[in-house]
């Protein structure tokens, strides 16, 4: 079983967010450098591997975040007060460049529709929606939201299981423990759990061909919670983290 690595890339700083540009299969990441008090972007391709940018940083050092990505364009937004989670202010990212595109700081994205953001005017009550040109800003008031259908994506995540069902399976793993993430992609199953060692838990993930294993990585380790899903599937590629700050992303 050939295993094509085709994203192996450190960040400076911990992976806070991934997104999924449908329409290019472009990946962006959030990287939070917590000690610096720093948020940096990075751009790559899901087609080629290749890394369009990474350390992009915004004027705003901090209260910064991936919104939504859609055709090529990485929308960021800022945040209403340093306090509070409500987003307000957009800024719209070349995503091979890098360039900006665009901003508006008084517009909030709604939902991602099929034909692009879905944004409303923050200062104006109540909602009121319009239809934003991902490439420019500009906007249309539009009448009945509910033509614009929400955009739907082809990631597929792993399903909470237990070691006895992975056992059923003929999948065994010595010292783990109960409960582990399981997906089946064509022929392969994908796990990820973990297992305690010396009172601290680790984290791996593992691929098998029906029940013969071809691929194991360690994730995390001396980590004192049980983590979240580990990985996530797009159109054929294996997308994960290790260590909080490295990309890896394999061709299944």
């Amino acid at each position: 079983m050939n295993i094509h690595s085709l994203i192996n890339n450190q960040f400076n700083g911990a992976i806070w967010r991934m997104e999924i540009d449908e329409l290019s299969d472009t990946l962006f990441l959030e990287i939070r450098n917590t000690a610096e008090k720093q948020v940096s972007f990075a751009a790559v391709s899901l087609t080629t591997g290749e890394i369009y940018f990474e350390d992009l940083i915004t004027p705003e050092r901090w209260l910064c975040g991936i919104e939504a990505a859609y055709d090529g364009v990485l929308l960021l937004h800022y945040y209403q007060s340093e306090t509070g989670p409500t987003h307000k202010g957009l800024m719209a990212v070349d995503g091979h460049t890098g360039e900006t595109l665009w901003s508006n700081f008084a517009y909030a994205v709604d939902y991602l529709s099929v034909n692009g953001p879905m944004v409303y005017d923050t200062r104006i009550q109540p909602r009121k929606l319009f239809s934003a040109d991902i490439k420019t800003g500009a906007t249309t008031r539009i009448d009945n939201p509910s033509v614009y259908r929400e955009l739907t994506n082809q990631i597929i995540a792993p399903q909470l299981t237990n070691t006895e069902i992975l056992q059923e399976k003929g999948i065994f793993l010595d010292g783990h423990v109960n409960m582990a993430h399981y997906l089946e992609y064509n022929n392969l199953r994908i796990v990820s759990l973990h297992a305690l060692k010396n009172d601290l838990l680790t984290q791996s993930l593992h691929i098998f061909d029906g029940t013969h294993p071809v691929y194991e990585d360690l994730l995390n380790e001396k980590i004192q919670k049980i983590q979240p899903e580990a990985f996530i599937m797009h159109k054929g590629r294996l997308i994960y983290i290790k260590n909080k700050s490295l990309l890896k992303v394999l061709t299944l």
